[in-house]
C-alpha cells in the first residue's frame, strides 16, 4: 500500500488482490468521515432524526398497507 498527499487530496494504492466489498465498504466510511467532517451535530439530535425517519416510514408504509 502507498499512502500520498498533495495539496488538493491523498492517494492511496492498493494491490488488485483486496477484496472489492471490502474496498467499498472502506470508500463508504471514507466518504461519510469527508461529508461529517465539519459537522457540530451531537448524538442526541443523530438519534431525533433517526427516530423521525422511522416514524415517517412507518406512516407511508401503514398506508400503503392500509392498517
Amino acid at each position: 500500500m502507498i499512502i500520498e498527499r498533495t495539496k488538493k487530496e491523498v492517494i492511496i494504492r492498493l494491490s488488485s488482490k483486496i477484496n472489492v466489498k471490502d474496498l467499498q465498504d472502506l470508500s463508504d466510511y471514507l466518504k461519510y468521515k469527508e461529508l461529517t467532517n465539519k459537522s457540530r451535530v451531537n448524538q442526541k439530535q443523530v438519534n431525533k432524526l433517526v427516530a423521525s425517519i422511522k416514524k415517517g416510514r412507518w406512516e407511508k408504509t401503514r398506508k400503503k398497507i392500509n392498517l
